[in-house]
């Protein structure tokens, strides 16, 4: 088989999702879908919902963690204060004209199912204490990318959060420029890379 030759050219980056002001417009699947998303991603972002009709997993989500629903049909001056915006209707003229206003408005834009007009995809996300990963497949395929979602769940321990902190805490307690800490600390961490065992290092706690 050839190898490809296309390269994903996407910049990851990790947002602060509860200092910035998201919008979902639509209330049925694909709304409850990318709300359950950010939820998870972070039980503290701030997203309000706008739509004409809402599934009642939509308004039973949104009543739990508190997000404001507003039963109407968009209008761009919804935009206003907004920094993302998530398409999740069923009406393609709708989208398209949520396209437009994004881009007028330089808010940054997911359409639901179609990658051509998105700024950003919404990748699979691995979340291990403080550590996260994100996957994704330059929006090609959400099914490889869910699968190595549930690969690295299933392989990476619960404790890489407690070693993070462990890691931390060593850190803080080195009396070291910051090269010869890195240095340190890559030494102290390379029997992660070199042995296949998920189990913690035992001398990580003895340096705390």
């Amino acid at each position: 088989m050839k190898q490809s030759t296309d390269r994903n050219e996407l910049f990851p980056v990790f947002l602060k999702a509860s200092e910035l002001n998201f919008l979902i417009v639509g209330g049925g699947n694909v709304a409850f879908e990318k709300l359950t998303f950010l939820l998870k991603s972070s039980p503290k972002v701030k997203v309000e919902i706008v739509t004409e009709e809402v599934d009642e997993r939509v308004l039973a989500l949104a009543g739990k963690f508190r997000i404001p629903v507003y039963l109407k049909s968009y209008t761009p001056a919804d935009l206003l204060g907004r920094q993302i915006i998530i398409a999740a209707t069923n009406n393609d003229d709708v989208n398209a004209q949520m396209v437009r206003d994004a881009k007028r408005e330089n808010v940054l834009i997911n359409v639901a199912d179609c990658p051509s007009q998105c700024d950003f995809y919404l990748g699979s996300i691995v979340t291990k204490g403080d550590l996260k990963m994100a996957i994704s497949t330059n929006g090609k395929s959400p099914t490889i990318a869910k699968r190595l979602r549930q690969y690295f769940e299933l392989v990476l321990p619960d404790e890489l959060g407690e070693l993070i902190n462990y890691l931390e805490a060593y850190r803080d307690t080195l009396n070291e420029e910051f090269s010869q800490k890195v240095k340190t600390l890559n030494k102290l961490t390379e029997g992660l890379v070199k042995s296949t065992k998920t189990a913690l290092p035992v001398n990580i706690k003895e340096h705390v």
